[in-house]
Order: C-alpha cells, then sequence, then structure tokens
C-alpha cells in the first residue's frame, strides 16, 4: 500500500524516514557507481519506504542493500530481458497507487540503460516521474578531464562494429567535448582507430571512478595508446573523454 503524503515513515534500524513518499510516483534514484557511500540519504529513504524498488539486477542491488541496512517492501527484476512483460505491469502498479523507485546497477537509471523505456511509458501514462539526485559516471568523467564542459555530448555505449567509423568521421567537426561508454578488451583499438580517423587529439580515459584503483589517463591519443599498451591488459569500468579539436 502506498505511504500517503505527510504520513510518518519508519526507517532502517529503528532510524526515521523523513521523506514523504507519494502514491502513483515513479522515484529515479541515483545509485553509486564504485563507492557504495556516494549515495544520498534521500534516496535510502526513498528505497527504504516505496511499494516497489524495480532493479537492473536484483543480486548486485541486494549488495547495497545490506551496505545500507535497506529494506526494500518489494524488490522486483527490470532489466532488458523483461522489458516488454515488466514495463506494463511496473505502470499497472503506478496507475492503481503504488510507488515505485528505479534504480539501475550503477548511477543515473535512464542513462544507457533499460530505465528510459519505463520513463517513456510511465510519462504516456500519465504518471508523476520524480528523479532523485546522485553519481553519473559522464558527468564525473567530464568534469575530472580538464577538458570543455560548457558544451559536451554524450555518446553512450559506441558501437563495436557496424557504424563505428562513421561516428568517428562525425566527430572530426565536433566542436564540443564528446565523453562515451567503452569496455577495457576494447579500449585499445578503439582509441587506435580514433587516432587514424581524427589525427592528434586529447582524450581522457577515466578508470574505476570513485573505486580504489580509480584513474585518469590524461594526454594525447597516442601517449595513451602507448601507455595502455605497456599494461597488456586494462581492467575496470571505463569511460572516455575526447576534447575538442584544437584544445
Amino acid at each position: 500500500m502506498a505511504v500517503e503524503n505527510g504520513a510518518g515513515l519508519a526507517g532502517t534500524e529503528g532510524k526515521e524516514v523523513t521523506e514523504q513518499i507519494s502514491p502513483g510516483v515513479l522515484y529515479l534514484v541515483a545509485t553509486p557507481i564504485g563507492n557504495l557511500a556516494d549515495i544520498t540519504h534521500r534516496a535510502i529513504e526513498i528505497l527504504a519506504a516505496v511499494d516497489i524498488v524495480a532493479a537492473e539486477d536484483t543480486r548486485h542491488s541486494r549488495v547495497l542493500f545490506a551496505h545500507h541496512g535497506i529494506h526494500p517492501k518489494r524488490l522486483e527484476a527490470y532489466h532488458s530481458h523483461n522489458l516488454e512483460s515488466r514495463t506494463g505491469h511496473l505502470v499497472r502498479e503506478l496507475v492503481a497507487g503504488a510507488s515505485v523507485a528505479l534504480i539501475s546497477d550503477a548511477g543515473t537509471p535512464g542513462i544507457s540503460d533499460p530505465g528510459a523505456v519505463l520513463v517513456k511509458a510511465a510519462v504516456e501514462a500519465g504518471i508523476t516521474i520524480c528523479p532523485i539526485a546522485g553519481a553519473s559516471a559522464p558527468i564525473l568523467a567530464v568534469t575530472a578531464s580538464g577538458f570543455p564542459s560548457h558544451s559536451f555530448i554524450y555518446e553512450g555505449f559506441i558501437p563495436r562494429k557496424k557504424g563505428r567509423r562513421t561516428l568517428f568521421e562525425s566527430w572530426k567537426t565536433e566542436e564540443r567535448t564528446v565523453v562515451f561508454f567503452e569496455s577495457g578488451v576494447r579500449l585499445v583499438k578503439t582509441l587506435e582507430q580514433m587516432a587514424e580517423i581524427l589525427g592528434p587529439r586529447k582524450v581522457c580515459v577515466a578508470r574505476e571512478m570513485t573505486k580504489k584503483f580509480e584513474e585518469f589517463l590524461r594526454g594525447d591519443i597516442a601517449q595513451v595508446i602507448e601507455e595502455l599498451g605497456r599494461r597488456g591488459e586494462v581492467k575496470g569500468e571505463v569511460t572516455v573523454v575526447l576534447a575538442p579539436e584544437g584544445f
């Protein structure tokens, strides 16, 4: 049952929850991208109080919940393999008055993850959307890169094969900073292709942000490729930032 506005909410481990949960609202709750401490008090309160928490990977989410003593009333899986069946289900729950918190494996839901599908469906059904601020890897990478941040484009996960060269070609005349995700396995190959097409440009490779082995490699593409080549293997989550031409 949804909690009415103004009602007191029981928190975890005997702590009082002050966040007032509204019925029939979809909360987009940002979660840590690495360091489990990077979550707001408000996010913790909402996750404990809503009727349903829809998580990309419930096993992954339980680690976060255990760390912060969060005991969700109902935890459901919502990911790319069950979108057809679960999107309609969650929208019906919202229309019926349930409060739902959507979380991804890391960062802000709806950014390069299945959450965008649910948000679109909820908006079309007239559901109120309430975003809860928190970590976002693209934003952290851009701000730490040292490159222009007043205007940038986010490309998400770039194509593995088809469309890859065309995308890089489009960056030749791009005057804004570019940020995208790439796997450690493909990183060096990607940078080599970028160097071939774009020529000497500055990049920042952000690896394992907020974690113990957080690292930012900044420099000309050729320099970064050389450094990564010496390592032989690139591990961890990677976000790449490409500076505008002439920077």
